[in-house]
């Protein structure tokens, strides 16, 4: 990093603070010499001074200033000791692949990103999807840990780029398959309830919370339609297939929640309603599918096979895959 950099901030990094931003991005970065440009005023958000707990806004520039090359060399995401196992398994859900960008079939359970508490993440196994690339994959967007599916990674700079600017522009599509309890009150339809995080008040459960605030939170919009309803051991259950046109946290299963459908597996935002017998505890929503934009060698649709739980409980419901 030789001169100044302006980053866009992306959607799915809405309301983030800067702080935890700069040690996604950057782990190698201390937050005393974070602080120390800050107070420096080397860093700004939007041309204006910011602090360690500013929160960040899609489409915002942050300024990140020249470093030293010591530094710099720290700054990369750390790479971990990955095992034989799970070189052979990320390799094996490689679902598209071309010169410019890479699609992978992320299992339920792997976290994306690495946190205070996640020592084993998908950013720090990077390195075993390079193949023939001369450059380390990239992240374009996320996943929530506990979801299944659809993860698009850039495989240079310009790729990672460019993918990046279509999702901030919304020309990218992307489709989930959830199973929620209950039936919905119709076939097809729009969500649209705007979102806000919490620090959660329950107690023995620390960290945020996405609610509905219509008054001070986020736009956030979903479409739905039901694919298929049955009853099982005496509980109804919907197969819906969901569509973001916005990317909040967790804004899939607050929809859900709050429509009084949530999403089965979900310990988070369920009503408290227990799991059907038989049923694995893991949460039952799939990235099934993201349309790229129109350009050569990288349109049309990536989609994704349901993971390993979803398929043997689509089997128990008698829902038939397409």
């Amino acid at each position: 990093m030789s001169g100044v950099q302006l980053v866009t901030v992306r959607e799915e990094d809405e309301g983030v603070r800067l702080d935890r931003w700069f040690k996604r991005q950057f782990p190698g970065l201390g937050h005393g010499h974070l602080e120390k440009m800050l107070r420096k005023r080397q860093i700004k958000v939007d041309g204006a001074r910011a602090k360690t707990s500013t929160r960040l806004e899609a489409g915002q520039e942050i300024r990140i200033p020249p470093l030293d090359p010591i530094l710099s060399e720290s700054m990369g995401p750390k790479a971990l000791s990955v095992s034989p196992a799970d070189v052979a398994d990320l390799q094996s859900r490689v679902i598209y692949r071309d010169k410019d960008v890479l699609a992978i079939n992320k299992p339920a359970g792997l976290a994306v990103q690495g946190g205070s508490n996640t020592r084993r993440h998908l950013d720090g196994m990077l390195d075993v999807l390079q193949f023939d690339s001369e450059e380390r994959p990239r992240l374009v967007h996320r996943l929530d840990k506990d979801t299944s599916g659809v993860l698009l990674l850039g495989r240079n700079a310009r790729s990672t780029a460019a993918l990046t600017e279509a999702f901030r522009e919304k020309e990218t599509g992307k489709t989930y398959w959830a199973l929620v309890f209950g039936k919905l009150g119709k076939q097809s339809g729009q969500i649209s309830l705007n979102l806000a995080k919490r620090q959660s008040q329950t107690p023995g459960k620390r960290g945020e919370r996405v609610e509905v605030d219509m008054e001070n939170g986020k736009p956030a919009v979903t479409n739905f339609d039901v694919v298929d309803v049955t009853e099982f051991k005496g509980m109804t259950l919907s197969w819906v297939r969901l569509e973001p046109l916005t990317g909040r946290t967790h804004q899939l299963r607050v929809h859900m929640a709050a429509m009084g459908s949530p999403i089965v597996g979900d310990g988070k935002y369920s009503d408290g309603r227990m799991l059907p017998e038989g049923f694995s505890k893991n949460l039952y929503l799939h990235a099934q599918k993201i349309r790229l934009p129109g350009s050569k060698g990288k349109s049309g649709d990536i989609e994704a096979p349901l993971p390993p739980h979803m398929i043997e409980v689509w089997d128990k419901l008698g829902f038939k895959l397409p």
